[in-house]
């Protein structure tokens, strides 16, 4: 389905010169290196919000210490059996509430469900953050894993893989300059425009797993890919992390670079040299500092090049492991300098 105002870029995913004035993914993302984010909750909720208390103040303090990305999830309604409410708050509230309180970290949803939500509120929600935040707003996004919101939204879960792709079409088409010319099956916008525009003119779009598409579409949408790490207890694991990601970039059109992201649960224990060892059926990783020192590096040798770490599972204060990995590990995996921001303090 065309579109007169469409352009190649309407389609596919962008290579890194098209945001070179994006601050957000300037902070995170370079070829050859890794750099660090956080996801929130910082505690998962376990039936009282005051978990989440003091959340945006250490958010602020890891803008300070440097940190790259702060990352939330998109959860909209929490399922008991599923046993995880996410982060509760809507996550582009939330990240504008976060985006008034923080300057240069990076702002990224890990994800934001496309297949749910309508392109137009998707792209307003985004372009909004992003130019409240500066430029700043990064979007990971997927085609959603709990079958029972799809019904509540009055959607049909069997459809998501063709509702995603073309969400991921539409979003990109509003965001262009001009009067648009759409016609989707999921709405037709003739001589309208869709405001604001992204800060720097485009938001990245990062692919979770494979969002039902298959790798060749992925290599050819996404701005960049999001997945699960394999094993990270040992190196076995990130070698077979490399072999999938050099597989994916093998089949990017124009060869370009396109940053690859991954993420773990961590059980950050006191003692540094504990060993890395596979916890909760393989899905958190227990280690001390020096075991996850180890693993970013052989992240980073793999082609990942930024890690988001959960420490929901951490038994220890969250304030003990956010100094721990702000004083001993952020310093060997920085964020890079991005650009200033031009946009107005609104």
């Amino acid at each position: 389905m065309n579109a007169s105002n469409e352009t190649p870029a309407a389609h596919a995913g962008a290579s890194a010169p098209a945001f070179a004035h994006h601050r957000g993914y300037q902070r995170m993302f370079r070829e050859g290196s890794l750099s660090l984010g956080i996801f929130l909750p910082l505690r998962f909720y376990r039936g009282d919000m005051t978990v989440l208390a003091g959340q945006a103040a250490r958010v602020s303090q890891l803008d300070r210490a440097g940190l790259a990305a702060v990352w939330v999830r998109d959860v909209p309604l929490f399922d008991p059996l599923f046993g995880d409410a996410g982060q509760t708050f809507d996550p582009f509230t939330y990240l504008a509430f976060l985006a008034a309180q923080t300057e240069n970290i990076a702002l990224a949803t890990g994800s934001a469900i496309f297949s749910l939500r309508h392109p137009i509120d998707l792209a307003k929600s985004a372009a909004t953050i992003d130019q409240l935040s500066g430029g700043r707003l990064v979007m990971g996004i997927a085609s959603g894993d709990r079958p029972v919101e799809f019904p509540a939204y009055g959607l049909d879960h069997a459809q998501r893989a063709e509702r995603f792709a073309e969400s991921v079409r539409y979003v990109r088409q509003l965001m262009q300059p001009g009067a648009l010319n759409i016609n989707s099956s999921l709405g037709t916008a003739q001589g309208v425009e869709l405001l604001p525009k992204p800060a720097a003119g485009r938001l990245p779009l990062l692919v979770t797993g494979s969002s039902r598409q298959s790798l060749q579409w992925v290599a050819e949408h996404a701005d960049g890919w999001l997945t699960y790490p394999d094993a990270t207890h040992h190196p076995t694991g990130p070698k077979r992390l490399g072999e999938k990601i050099r597989a994916w970039r093998a089949l990017i059109p124009d060869a370009g670079f396109r940053p690859h992201v991954t993420n773990e649960w961590l059980d950050l224990v006191d003692d540094p040299n504990h060993p890395r060892t596979s916890i909760d059926g393989g899905y958190t990783l227990r280690t001390g500092r020096n075991g996850l020192i180890d693993l970013l590096g052989e992240w980073q040798q793999a082609g990942v090049n930024h890690a988001a770490l959960g420490i929901q599972f951490s038994a220890r204060p969250a304030d003990e492991v956010l100094q721990e990995l702000a004083e001993y590990v952020l310093p060997l995996f920085p964020s890079h300098a991005a650009p200033t921001s031009t946009t107005p303090r609104w």
